[in-house]
């Protein structure tokens, strides 16, 4: 294994003004219409399993769902990321996404008809992420995760307030919600709803098909699936064990895991201490989402690639602050302070995400470094997920489980913070 690599030099600092690549902007156009119908899914899915009975802890499981794939498939999805136009890749596995909704609307369990949305955007996320690196500059890296990463979340904002529209008393005695009742599927007046999302994951698809081709390939010299598992895991080993490459990873895999569970923390804490329907949780939802853009678009201004360091003082104030918040019993407060969260939240994992996309970029391939990068997110979402179903079976309240769930992050960033330091002095000459 090649040994640590020094620091980031700073000759290769944010300049006032970086230019984004041509052609961006579709990129955006694109990612922005997939993840809205994404987090819009969710909150329907969630009212299909009310509306079928089911008891509150299936929740998280849609969730885990729709994330087991990107664990169980790393190994695949990046090489086929780096093999084929990526704009390509994206418009089929928006169509994969569509044949999960599809199945959902006629009878599929929604836990599995989640995990096959979440198979194509297992597939989906390399390619993405893997196009931003081969579309931009380094110096331009955190300017262009900024807007994705303010895309992500906008998607995030309105999926949550377009799924809290779709499942709303008002849209199910709409006329629209009849029409789709009357088909006589099993998801019922929730029909309407699966079809809307449906012509979004199409709207994605057709703006993902005309992203440019950059041109890029590279094709495995093997393609039976245990030479490309020795091939992943290699690599995953050579990301970890890179000391820019590591630290980032370390800490964007707690980011997100914390991030997934906490979505569903929020909608439980909205219904017990504000006394909010599903409806207007979701609504709750967006003031996260805005506070992660403007952290975001702070980060993306404000730091250069060889800060991103910095970004892990915020993940210490995002775990500080969350048992702040299970105390909270006031709307208005509730949602300043869930604001404040996302706001260094956003801080947090922009530049680091930059960061590691530049190292995986550099020591692997785009498709792979991404592929490395989204197995180890996801394995932690799907722990953190395992484990707050069990504590939501078990009966633990919810402000207990928000504040672990804090004291967690604040910790283990602070340890992350003491190793690196450590490192950093050791490598001194």
């Amino acid at each position: 294994m090649p040994a640590a690599t020094p620091d980031l030099a700073p000759t290769i600092a944010l300049p006032q003004r970086v230019c984004l690549p041509r052609g961006f902007g579709l990129v955006i156009g694109a990612q922005f219409m997939s993840a809205l119908a994404d987090n819009a899914l969710l909150i329907v899915a969630i009212a299909l399993l009310q509306q079928q009975g089911f008891a509150l802890w299936w929740a998280p499981l849609l969730k885990f769902g729709f994330t087991l794939a990107y664990v169980v498939f790393a190994p695949w999805v990046g090489p086929l990321a780096d093999a084929f136009a990526k704009g390509r890749v994206m418009a089929a596995m928006n169509v994969v996404k569509m044949l999960g909704l599809a199945l959902l609307a006629l009878g599929l369990h929604p836990v599995a008809a989640l995990a096959i949305v979440g198979l194509g955007a297992a597939a989906y996320a390399p390619a993405k992420y893997g196009l931003i690196t081969e579309m931009a500059a380094p110096e331009a890296l955190v300017k262009a995760n900024g807007w994705i990463e303010i895309s992500v979340v906008s998607a995030a904002l309105l999926g949550a307030v377009l799924g809290g529209a779709l499942v709303s008393p008002l849209w199910l005695g709409s006329g629209l919600a009849a029409l789709g009742d009357s088909l006589d599927l099993p998801a019922d007046k929730l029909t309407g709803s699966l079809t809307a999302l449906l012509l979004i994951y199409a709207v994605s698809s057709g703006l993902n098909a005309g992203i440019a081709d950059s041109g890029r390939r590279q094709r495995s010299v093997a393609h039976d699936p245990l030479t490309l598992l020795r091939e992943f895991r290699a690599a995953n080993r050579l990301l970890w064990r890179d000391r820019e490459g590591g630290l980032s990873l370390a800490a964007t895999t707690l980011f997100w895991g914390v991030g997934a569970t906490l979505q569903f923390a929020v909608l439980r804490w909205a219904g017990e201490a504000l006394a909010l329907p599903l409806s207007e949780a979701a609504y709750l939802q967006a003031a996260v989402a805005v506070g992660v853009i403007v952290g975001a678009g702070a980060a993306g201004r404000w730091l250069a690639l060889h800060q991103a360091r910095h970004g892990l003082w915020a993940g210490v104030a995002l775990g500080l602050l969350m048992p702040v918040v299970a105390q909270v019993d006031d709307l208005a407060l509730a949602a300043a302070m869930l604001a404040l969260v996302g706001g260094v939240g956003g801080a947090m994992v922009v530049p680091l995400n930059a960061l590691l996309q530049h190292r995986g970029a550099t020591l692997l391939s785009a498709g792979r470094s991404i592929a490395v990068q989204g197995f180890n997110e996801n394995l932690s979402v799907l722990l953190m997920l395992a484990a707050y179903a069990g504590c939501e079976a078990a009966g633990v309240a919810i402000e207990v489980t928000l504040s672990g769930l804090g004291l967690l992050v604040a910790t283990a960033i602070a340890e992350l913070m003491w190793l690196d330091a450590r490192r950093r002095r050791h490598s001194r000459p």
